[in-house]
């Protein structure tokens, strides 16, 4: 048997894998030079409060409820022209938060760029693992994490520079910048050949089924959980510690390295020995980070359980995997639509419940709130049958 940290096969990078590599690479930089910004450009540029902020990540949620609706259009496209459209989308959304100046202007923008990259989310890793056989998703998806991961780190390394030495530029600039390298990468999505994706039969614009209901109760679950932690987890260390521009920068430098590191071997442990065996524990460690916020005072040690709720996040990738190996390819597309939908109900809603629950409860309470949440989700991944790749 081949021993598990042997060097992945370059047999895997056809010129089409390429092109979503390079795609991923463009994109995720654009997200990077705005991911640094984006906290303190909501909270000194814009002036908003913390229940402001909470307030639209669940407003940025909305159009993901309407996912499965939205894509039932485009079903019928191919993979690759679709995912490009909803990359344009997304980029151009990105690119006129430059310009917003009222809390109306603000929810508009973020309500484009959030249909664009919700649209994105089934449309591009449908296309992903279409360009691969079910045995190797999780080292496509792994390995791709990892370029997305390192073209994350340069974007910080960027914004971290030039916050650093540039202090009077205006946080708009990242915006302008990231839209316009997120555009670029739609373009190259384009570029995969329309073929891609296609089954021998049409697929069904929507498909809600009962043989993937466990995928269903686990994303659902996934989006109380994760939402949760992407939210406040900054919001927290923003708000009640201090932190500036470039000491989240150089968090999310450190957590883009581990997982740049980490990513393909974690998609092979998925591969190698399956959902069930990996999913559960990394429940468990999501579970004990939330309780650590809720608990720990010390910034340093919240600082690093940033990092750990990160990584042990990437295993949020065998949910898709799983679909992968249980679903024919006609069903693919439509039936991850609808698990992102399906995620947008508790994904809108505890955002926009926890933010008007902050001011009386804490975020004490938030956070081991969540921390059950995540527990319930580990006996239903441990209810998935899915055999390991050998």
């Amino acid at each position: 048997m081949k021993n598990f940290w042997q060097k992945t096969e370059t047999s895997i990078w056809t010129s089409s894998l390429l092109l979503m590599a390079y795609s991923t690479f463009l994109g995720r930089f654009g997200g990077g030079l705005m991911d640094g910004a984006k906290t303190n450009f909501l909270v000194n540029t814009l002036n908003l409060s913390g229940g402001r902020v909470l307030l639209l990540e669940g407003i940025r949620e909305l159009p993901g409820l309407a996912l499965m609706f939205v894509v039932a259009l485009f079903m019928r496209m191919p993979l690759s022209q679709s995912s490009a459209i909803s990359i344009f989308i997304m980029g151009i959304g990105f690119f006129l938060y430059a310009f917003v100046h009222s809390y109306l202007a603000l929810i508009a923008v973020v309500v484009l760029s959030s249909l664009g990259m919700h649209m994105s989310m089934p449309l591009t890793g449908a296309l992903t693992m279409s360009l691969t056989t079910k045995e190797k998703t999780g080292q496509v998806l792994g390995s791709l994490a990892s370029v997305g991961s390192f073209a994350s780190i340069a974007g910080i390394c960027a914004i971290m520079l030039i916050s650093k030495f540039a202090e009077s530029l205006s946080l708009r600039a990242y915006y302008i910048a990231g839209g316009l390298f997120i555009i670029l990468s739609g373009f190259l999505i384009a570029k995969i050949p329309k073929s891609v994706g296609t089954a021998d039969v049409d697929p069904p614009r929507m498909l809600i089924k009962r043989h993937y209901w466990l995928y269903y109760v686990l994303i659902l679950l996934q989006g109380s959980g994760q939402q949760v932690l992407d939210s406040f987890c900054m919001l927290l260390l923003v708000k009640n510690f201090g932190l500036k521009v470039w000491n989240i920068s150089f968090l999310l430098l450190i957590s883009g390295v581990v997982t740049m590191i980490a990513g393909p071997y974690i998609g092979r442990l998925i591969d190698r020995y399956g959902e069930r065996n990996t999913i559960p524990p990394s429940y468990v460690f999501l579970a004990l980070s939330c309780a650590g916020f809720a608990l720990i005072k010390n910034v340093l040690i919240l600082q690093i359980l940033l990092i750990v709720v990160r990584f042990f996040g990437m295993f949020g990738m065998g949910l898709s995997t799983y679909v992968r190996r249980v679903s024919p390819q006609e069903e693919l597309t439509p039936t991850l639509s609808a698990g992102v939908s399906i995620n947008h109900i508790t994904s809108v809603t505890m955002p926009l419940i926890a933010g008007q629950l902050l001011p009386s409860i804490g975020f004490e309470a938030i956070f081991l709130g969540t921390a059950i949440i995540i527990s319930i989700s580990i006996p239903f991944a441990m209810m998935m049958k899915v055999k390991a790749v050998n």
